[in-house]
């Protein structure tokens, strides 16, 4: 069968395939569940489920702060109007539980047999203004929670259905916005501020940025394969495998049922950039041997012999270094690193497929200029093998000093992160967030389970001791702004059955007065204030509260302090507590993030060093490869030091990524020196042989990665901007390592296992001095 019929058969089975790919994209969908960032198999993950089915989540609600006009307090008729038509409007919306306002709040007053709810506003008796605030600044729980301290701003607390989608979750944000605009309150005097706010803006933003990436990469892609190849051909071909290749592992990720979230959303990008390297390496020796005089078949033969299995180590090495990602117990960033590396196979098998198919097809290319201008990029690579040989000393001077500072500034990069920490300073819901943090109790909740000993219940007199006690150490010394508990519960109901004043509201002083309490708070059971705090049995109770997002590293002084204090001061025998809430989950990534990045480098590196003993039976060309990959990988970390950049969630896929894609060239490089060794008995022939053979794909491929992951500069997303930067810098700083340091490290260790004398290197280095010198 002639390879006409084969590229033709290839070309059609492929295009089956695609167009299944394409049905199985189609039903792909957005993922936006924010609980998947969770911890995934970790004990502490499976009590908070369990304690939401017995309490709830602690994030489904919507804080909406509102501002008075400029020169009137949160007390005048006019605005207290406008706060009650938006508390009467979010009360209406289908998915909105409760309304906590401060045009509702009231004082329960119990007498005889009925109850009755004074209101703490009169917004139409002025004369009672004075009292009512003062009332309300002395009554606990309400300031910081409904009203701001300076009483310049409000807050309403709308509980929303549990795990709000965000379909149902936008429309809520509409007809709330909606409401906003024909009450004529200013859009800078109103802020929103919660996990549904997160979930809407979040993904949009991703949608969008997903579509300006790619975009932005093709072009720039497009532009950097011209340059390169100076043939329509040379451009079109690439896209096509690279596109093709996108296609497929979307369509896997659909067919295994993954859904496109916040990390997985950047698989078409990674792969856009990283499944160039072999088209370019395979078109590169193509167009080589085409213009050495090779006929069309005989260059395609040489080209796929030779770049064949240096792409497929290369591949297999890249992929690896998603794969790695699969340690992560958070469930994105697994998925993320096992269907990136799944893609990049079978962008390499697209590459050695689709794309020789297309050039058997294609017929002979004309190259656009002769020979001897066509391969002006021997000129150049010579030029620099030249001067790396002739500044050896210089450039192992300046490696040693890099390696140095950046091993000093890398001790300062820190694991923190915070709740928005992915959202720069400057962005509007970030600001949002931070309006609550100054004028209320803050975005970041906190959980505690509060558990009585066995023959015990919540409202015994000595748990409620002990609860009251925990939840002044939380308001006095952990930074807890707002709290409410079991105690709350019967602090209020006291000061119901007592006329309703502030001085009744606390404790009973014994057992008696207790009891009679108890047969009341049965009657309050089912409201939902109540069954939110407390199990009806009494068997269970939630301590539960906001505070500023103070971030990991001082969350986690701030629990380990409060662990010690509850071990020191509270009676296991009465009382029971543990630590739990989606922020605690949150801060437990921190606990992996180091252990997980540590084991994916560790394979990494342990892979890359198994195939440099397979293909040279070496320990020393095992360090030479791993020294220009390493020294990157720490000179970014030394940037991060020096910037000031934490280590999160976002930023810890860098590093195994990175360095996966740093290794590619390497591989590439040194495949390509275990061919020309068996061709050339000169180590420092063969050395400046590979150098110009490789030298080409090592920039274009460098280039293009460089270019494509620095279009994730332009995201509003702190950890995408930062994941672009860094891996761009490891990128940029590895091509400078592979041209400079691996053919000098190459030339001064590597020793044929047969040759026992010194090695003629010294002496090549030495005439070339001396050239130099004359």
């Amino acid at each position: 069968m002639s390879l006409r019929r084969y590229a033709h058969l290839t070309l059609l089975l492929l295009g089956l395939l695609t167009l299944l790919s394409v049905y199985s994209v189609a039903q792909l969908r957005f993922n936006y569940n924010f609980n998947d960032f969770y911890p995934a198999g970790d004990p502490d993950l499976d009590y908070y489920q369990g304690y939401t089915q017995r309490f709830g989540n602690d994030n489904d609600y919507l804080l909406l702060g509102v501002e008075a006009p400029a020169g009137k307090t949160v007390f005048d008729p006019a605005f207290l109007a406008q706060v009650d038509s938006l508390t009467q409007l979010a009360r209406r919306q289908r998915h909105v539980l409760q309304v906590t306002s401060p045009t509702t709040l009231a004082n329960t007053v119990v007498e005889g047999l009925g109850a009755f709810s004074l209101p703490y506003l009169h917004p139409r008796e002025p004369a009672r203004r004075a009292d009512d605030s003062t009332l309300i600044y002395r009554t606990p729980g309400l300031v910081g929670n409904v009203f701001s301290p300076d009483a310049r701003a409000v807050a309403l607390v709308l509980q929303i259905t549990p795990d709000l989608t965000k379909p149902p979750g936008d429309s809520l944000f509409a007809a709330l916005r909606g409401g906003i605009t024909r009450l004529g309150l200013p859009d800078e005097r109103v802020h929103f501020a919660g996990k549904l706010v997160a979930q809407s803006v979040f993904v949009d933003r991703l949608k969008w940025e997903l579509v300006v990436f790619m975009s932005l990469s093709v072009l720039l892609v497009t532009g950097l394969l011209w340059l390169t190849f100076r043939t329509w051909w040379g451009v079109v071909l690439p896209l096509i495998v690279v596109l093709g290749a996108i296609l497929w592992g979307l369509g896997v990720m659909s067919a295994f049922g993954v859904s496109i979230d916040l990390m997985t959303a950047l698989l078409p990008l990674m792969l856009f950039v990283v499944g160039m390297s072999d088209t370019i390496h395979i078109i590169s020796r193509y167009v080589s041997e085409l213009g050495y005089g090779a006929s069309k078949k005989d260059a395609l033969r040489v080209t796929i012999k030779e770049s064949g299995f240096g792409s497929g180590l290369s591949a297999l090495t890249t992929s690896l270094g998603f794969f790695t990602l699969m340690t992560s117990t958070i469930r994105p960033i697994h998925n993320f690193g096992l269907f990136t590396g799944v893609a990049v196979i079978l962008a390499f098998v697209l590459s050695f497929t689709l794309l020789p198919a297309m050039l058997v097809l294609l017929g002979k290319p004309q190259l656009r200029e002769p020979r001897r201008q066509g391969h002006s990029w021997d000129g150049v690579l010579g030029r620099m093998f030249r001067t790396v040989l002739l500044r050896r000393r210089l450039i192992f001077t300046v490696s040693g000093l890099v390696l140095a500072t950046a091993i000093g500034l890398s001790t300062r990069v820190r694991i923190n992160s915070s709740l928005l920490d992915d959202l720069s300073k400057n962005d509007p819901v970030r600001q949002d967030f931070a309006f609550f943090e100054r004028q209320f109790a803050g975005v970041r909740p906190f959980e505690m389970e509060l558990k009585p000993a066995p023959g015990r219940d919540i409202y015994d007199l000595a748990v409620l001791q002990e609860t009251e006690r925990i939840e002044a150490y939380l308001q006095n010394t952990y930074g807890l702004r707002f709290a409410a508990s079991p105690v709350t519960l019967v602090k209020s109901v006291r000061k119901a059955l007592n006329g309703g004043g502030l001085a009744e509201y606390r404790l009973p002083t014994d057992t008696l007065e207790l009891q009679r309490l108890r047969s009341k708070l049965r009657l309050f059971r089912k409201k939902a204030e109540f069954s939110a705090l407390a199990l009806p049995d009494g068997s269970a109770g939630r301590l539960t509260g906001r505070m500023a997002d103070v971030g990991s590293i001082r969350a986690d002084a701030l629990n380990d302090a409060l662990r010690r204090h509850l071990r020191a001061t509270v009676d296991s025998t009465v009382l029971r507590t543990r630590l739990t809430g989606s922020s605690n989950l949150i801060d437990k990534n921190n606990e992996n993030l180091t252990l997980n990045m540590i084991q994916g480098m560790a394979i990494d590196v342990l892979m890359v060093t198994l195939i440099v003993l397979a293909l040279f039976k070496s320990l020393r060309m095992t360090i030479v490869v791993l020294i220009p990959n390493l020294l990157p990988i720490i000179v970014v970390a030394g940037v991060m030091g020096l910037a000031g950049v934490n280590m999160k969630v976002s930023t810890s896929i860098i590093f195994t990524i990175a360095f996966g894609i740093a290794v590619d060239d390497t591989i590439h490089f040194i495949s390509k020196l275990r061919l020309t060794l068996g061709k050339e008995p000169d180590i420092f022939k063969a050395v400046r042989r590979t150098y110009l053979l490789a030298g080409k794909a090592v920039i274009t491929t460098s280039l293009i990665l460089v270019g494509g992951f620095s279009t994730l500069l332009f995201s509003k997303f702190d950890g995408t901007f930062y994941v672009g930067l860094l891996i761009g810098l490891t990128l940029l700083f590895g091509v400078v390592a592979e041209l400079t340091l691996l053919p000098l490290l190459i030339l001064y260790f590597y020793k044929r296992p047969a040759l026992k004398a010194a090695p003629v290197v010294p002496d090549a280095l030495s005439e070339l001095d001396g050239k130099a010198g004359r």
